[in-house]
């Protein structure tokens, strides 16, 4: 098995088959990515090719002193340019709500094994798609993706003080979420 500079190498080289193993090693990470944003299989799907495009042109443009960090320098680097990538494409379709099944298991990995709190974590990601386009993509952004306010504005091209209310309200809305939620199970019991 090849050695992660020797793909890249090969990939910047035009080289299809590194290409090809390339892209089959992280196309499941892309699509989890891109799937935060984007719901529709077959639009998620475009997406994550299209952000590979952009890979495979920018390649070039990669450097990692340290070679035992490699792939986890490059996921980052990846990372960035699909979120990029499904923010353009939101853009693009003014942010039109997307509809479609997703697995829920591409937001955050649910570490918890009580079965009340999984229902509520899976309650709780359906609450999040829920939500406006524009607060969800901020949310996404801030909340799971770790983007400062600043970052936000810069890539949505809004202000910052919109990138904070929208997070501020998605919060709420999934603050109330959570809020009746728990009222619901202490009637229950």
């Amino acid at each position: 098995m090849k050695f992660l500079d020797e793909i890249i190498t090969g990939c910047i080289e035009n080289n299809q088959r590194d290409q090809k193993i390339f892209y089959e090693r992280y196309y499941a990470y892309s699509l989890k990515i891109v799937f935060r944003y984007i719901y529709r299989y077959d639009k998620a799907v475009d997406t994550v090719n299209d952000g590979y495009v952009k890979i495979f042109r920018k390649l070039h443009t990669f450097h990692c002193e340290q070679a035992s960090k490699i792939e986890f320098i490059m996921m980052g680097w990846m990372k960035t340019i699909m979120i990029n990538t499904a923010i353009d494409r939101l853009r693009k379709d003014d942010f039109l709500p997307e509809i479609g099944l997703t697995n829920e298991g591409s937001w955050i990995e649910d570490r918890s094994s009580a079965s009340d709190q999984a229902l509520l974590y899976e309650d709780l990601i359906k609450e999040i798609k829920k939500l406006p386009p524009a607060y969800r993509v901020v949310f996404n952004m801030y909340v799971i993706d770790g983007f400062s306010h600043q970052e936000i504005a810069d890539r949505l091209g809004i202000a910052v003080g919109t990138s904070k209310s929208n997070l501020s309200k998605a919060r709420g809305i999934l603050q109330s979420f959570i809020k009746q939620a728990e009222e619901t199970k202490r009637c229950c019991m």
